[in-house]
């Protein structure tokens, strides 16, 4: 070995002609991402708040960046089908997974093993949006108020039935019947359309669901609704009161909508996806502040945390419910 080959200077120098290649390239690639057509895997049916969302995103992605934006939705399984599928894809950017609190969150707390990584398999890019519940029958069901429907299931313990299509909503039911010391049977679904279809039909009695979805049913009177979820009353239906201000101070209920990337995407890519989502939300705000949702934009280490911070409060929600993991 030459002399100078054993000096720091030379070894450092060797270094960084090594690496240099491999950040340009990196560095190249995302400058020009997209340059193709790019897939959001959404974990939830069509006509969901996460269908929702995805297609405004994706709409206004087109627009700024010329590359066709397909809204692929593969709902079911509580979102494991989406979520695996993201996990193993390529990490390029080119997939991208559409989802909630739900699969990254609380799942963790429902079921005892779950064939994703919540944690470990993904990158998370930003959250996109932001909403409470809303806890509606039919408009044919004998209750017209919470006080009202908690008198009934008293008397009639197992009678009535709620409806969950994600696992907020299951929680929801799970809650309610812990403070109101109600017992309900509890019906699964694959998504809100389909829940909300049969509460209307009076299939089901009750149940908690998305703003997005259930408002517009409500404001035609195919819903009725009986409470918001959140610490305050709602613009969009001001005559709505809250859950708590029915006899539950306690009873909070609310999801998110977040984009993830496969682990080992490139952080340059991720930054750049989360410029072109936060820029998209930015371009349609109302069309989510309508529906009486928020605007929830972060980077993704702000991201991570509210996905772990969250993950620890269903934890604690699950467990004082008494719910046992599938």
């Amino acid at each position: 070995m030459r002399f100078y080959q054993k000096l720091p200077v030379f070894k450092l120098l060797l270094s960084l002609c090594c690496t240099l290649p491999c950040h340009g390239a990196l560095w190249a690639q995302a400058s020009s991402y997209p340059n193709k057509p790019v897939k959001f895997i959404v974990a939830f049916p069509a006509g969901s708040a996460t269908d929702h969302v995805a297609r405004l995103v994706a709409n206004q992605m087109t627009k700024q960046t010329g590359q066709p934006i397909v809204v692929d939705n593969r709902g079911g399984a509580n979102g494991f089908i989406a979520c695996e599928m993201v996990a193993k894809a390529a990490p390029d950017g080119y997939t991208v997974l559409l989802t909630t609190g739900t699969t990254h969150s609380a799942n963790p707390s429902l079921f005892k093993s779950l064939p994703y990584d919540p944690v470990n398999d993904f990158v998370p890019v930003t959250p996109l949006h932001f909403n409470v519940f809303i806890f509606v029958t039919s408009p044919n069901f004998p209750a017209n108020s919470v006080q009202e429907f908690v008198k009934m299931a008293k008397a009639n313990p197992d009678k009535y039935t709620f409806a969950s299509a994600n696992a907020p909503s299951r929680i929801g039911g799970e809650m309610f019947q812990m403070m109101s010391s109600t017992k309900l049977v509890h019906v699964p679904y694959k998504g809100a359309p389909q829940a909300l279809t049969d509460i209307m039909g009076g299939q089901v009695s009750v149940g908690w669901s998305d703003l997005s979805t259930a408002v517009p049913l409500v404001k035609a009177g195919k819903l009725k609704a009986l409470a918001f979820t959140g610490s305050e009353r709602l613009g969009i239906m001001p005559q709505l009161p809250t859950m708590k201000e029915q006899g539950f101070p306690d009873y909070q209920l609310s999801n998110w909508v977040g984009a993830y990337l496969p682990a080992k995407t490139p952080m340059e890519i991720v930054n750049k996806l989360n410029a072109l989502m936060h820029a998209a939300v930015n371009a349609d705000r109302g069309s989510q502040e309508a529906s009486g949702g928020q605007v929830l934009l972060q980077s993704s280490e702000e991201f991570a945390k509210l996905q772990a911070s969250d993950a620890a409060m269903w934890s604690r929600v699950t467990k004082a419910a008494g719910m046992e993991m599938e």
